[in-house]
């Protein structure tokens, strides 16, 4: 009997699968992950699970008797080879299977460096890459992070905890240049250099060899193993394959159907509509991959509803906890609430005179009032966001 089959088995794709249980979905699901283990959560990898903190054991995002409680069909360790679009099948290396509804959670692989040794570098986006991390770290002494991303910051942060030397590269002028302002830049280079990491910017990598990178002009960095964190390519060959319509990912309507209306894309892969970004985005975070994957699910119980949830990010790094809500691109106008010398302030980004979004750097409260103020709408002044004696838990909708 037919029903629904999730292709990825990471966050998203578990989600649609629990959000159609939850909606009282009764066919059978069946979740299909090419990796050997059982959806797992990822935010650790490069964060506790990479510094100890964290074992294996509490990574799964749901215990085994879940899946055979809730009927939904794991088979892991598969990869889909084909879709069959007017025969309504999957097909993969053990066989075929039929389908009602099609989601396409797929994710994202990691960008790949081209240059001469890059087959000495790490990377970082499954469990196994992680330990495969971990055990160079314990063996290691200097460390070189290509990337002054999320991920990268996030990894060197970490090997400078465990007490190893490392050196961070990054192409562009600023660090996390593609997601925050200048000032958030230049406080996390402060942060990173405070605790002895040494960052080098503006600064291409020419070759990778055995005990260093070398640079353009010449430099070269010591490193007894290197990882590289340079960004993620949405895995869109399956549905190119088959005709779907493809662009930065899967492209996606309001509703996250496809092109085909009986398959669905969500997560890392999905080019969707977002009202945050006046216009398409792809964005690769738990929130996105949650809420997409509840939203899908409506769709499938003949129940759409747009897809409109506040985006958020978060990093840690050396104990400070970075929050974002919302997407600041575009915007003509910063406020800051709080001070940064304490380590706990706020960012609030408008575009003439709406909030676009908030940047919170160990300032919890800022963060959940923001999501709220975005998700309902609120009007917040520039004025208002810089005066602390305004309590925005207080503001309402249209206030």
């Amino acid at each position: 009997m037919p029903g629904v089959v999730i292709v990825g088995a990471g966050q998203a794709g578990l989600e649609a699968a629990a959000a159609l249980r939850t909606q009282g979905y009764a066919a059978p699901i069946a979740l299909i992950g090419d990796e050997p283990h059982a959806p797992y959560q990822r935010p650790p990898l490069s964060k506790e699970y990479l510094l100890g903190k964290q074992s294996a054991d509490h990574l799964p995002l749901r215990a085994p008797v879940y899946y055979e409680k809730h009927s939904i069909a794991l088979r892991m360790g598969e990869t889909v080879t084909a879709l069959d679009r007017p025969a309504r099948l999957v097909h993969t290396g053990k066989g075929e299977i039929h389908y009602d509804k099609l989601v396409l959670a797929t994710g994202a692989h990691n960008r790949l460096l081209a240059v001469p040794g890059a087959e000495r570098v790490l990377y970082l986006r499954t469990r196994d890459e992680a330990d495969a991390i971990k055990g160079r770290i314990a063996r290691s002494s200097h460390i070189a992070v290509i990337g002054g991303g999320f991920i990268g910051l996030e990894i060197a942060a970490a090997a400078r905890i465990m007490g190893k030397q490392v050196t961070v590269i990054e192409a562009l002028p600023r660090l996390m240049a593609r997601a925050v302002p200048p000032l958030l830049s230049d406080f996390f280079l402060d942060a990173h250099r405070r605790e002895g990491t040494e960052v080098i910017l503006d600064a291409t990598v020419q070759e990778i060899t055995k005990n260093s990178v070398v640079l353009t002009g010449g430099r070269s960095v010591t490193a007894d193993w290197v990882v590289a964190g340079v960004g993620v390519i949405p895995n869109v060959d399956l549905a190119y394959s088959a005709g779907l319509s493809v662009g930065n990912g899967i492209v996606v309507d309001e509703f996250l159907r496809t092109s085909d209306p009986d398959i669905y894309a969500v997560g890392d892969c999905a080019d969707h509509p977002n009202p945050f970004a006046s216009g398409r985005a792809r964005l690769e975070s738990v929130q996105n991959a949650v809420d997409q994957a509840k939203c899908a699910a409506r769709g499938i119980m003949g129940s759409p509803a747009p897809y409109r949830d506040v985006p958020w990010f978060w990093t840690d790094q050396f104990g400070i906890r970075f929050q974002m809500a919302g997407l600041s691109g575009g915007h003509d106008q910063t406020v800051l609430r709080g001070k940064i010398e304490d380590r706990k302030f706020s960012v609030f980004f408008f575009k003439q005179g709406r909030l676009l979004a908030v940047d919170s750097v160990n300032r919890f409260g800022d963060h959940v009032a923001a999501r709220k103020l975005l998700t309902a709408g609120t009007r917040l002044t520039p004025q208002q966001a810089g005066d602390e004696t305004v309590d925005l838990k207080t503001l309402r909708a249209g206030g």
